[in-house]
Formats: structure tokens, sequence, C-alpha cells
């Protein structure tokens, strides 16, 4: 941040609270398709399961190099909130359009 403008301040600190929130749903994603295979069902006791966490961070390289293919998607299953939740109909519009 450049200079004490208390408005670019607040611009960076939103910013990196949007950057946070990001990785926190993407690893929440990550996480439940993981403990959703069978081979998991049985392995977690309760105090394993209060463990877990999607705030980790030690597979993000902000340093190295970044492969970003904007023509494929992260193989991520949408959340299943209920019948159908905002977000789900709006990756399934999504899909329908990019076809």
């Amino acid at each position: 941040m450049r200079g004490n403008r208390i408005d670019d301040q607040e611009i960076g600190m939103l910013c990196l609270h949007l950057i946070k929130l990001s990785l926190v749903y993407i690893n929440t994603l990550m996480i439940q398709q993981v403990l959703a295979e069978p081979s998991w069902s049985g392995r977690l006791n309760t105090d394993d399961q209060r463990g877990i966490t999607p705030m980790i961070h030690s597979h993000i390289n902000p340093y190295g190099s970044f492969r970003l293919d904007l023509n494929i998607r992260l193989p991520l299953d949408p959340p299943r909130f209920g019948r159908q939740s905002v977000g789900a109909q709006l990756l399934l519009g999504y899909d329908q359009l990019t076809g």
C-alpha cells in the first residue's frame, strides 16, 4: 500500500479479506470432496474431525509461477444445500452457457 490514505488502506484490507474467504471456500469444497470418499468414512474419530479446518494454506505458493487455464474448471462438485442453492444454480447456468 502506498501512502497513508485511509481509503487505500481500507480497499487493501478488503481485498485481503476477499482472498482469504475465497481460499476458505475452495478449501472447504476440497475437504468435503475428500471426506465424501468411502475410504475416509471410518478413519476419523471425533478429535480428528474437530481438527479439520479450511484455513490451511501450506498448499499455496504465493511466489512461484501460476498456470492459469480459463478454459477448464476446477474439478470440484457444487455444494449441495437443500434443493438447489443459488451458488449451484449459478454454476449450473454457467455450465449450460459454456457448453
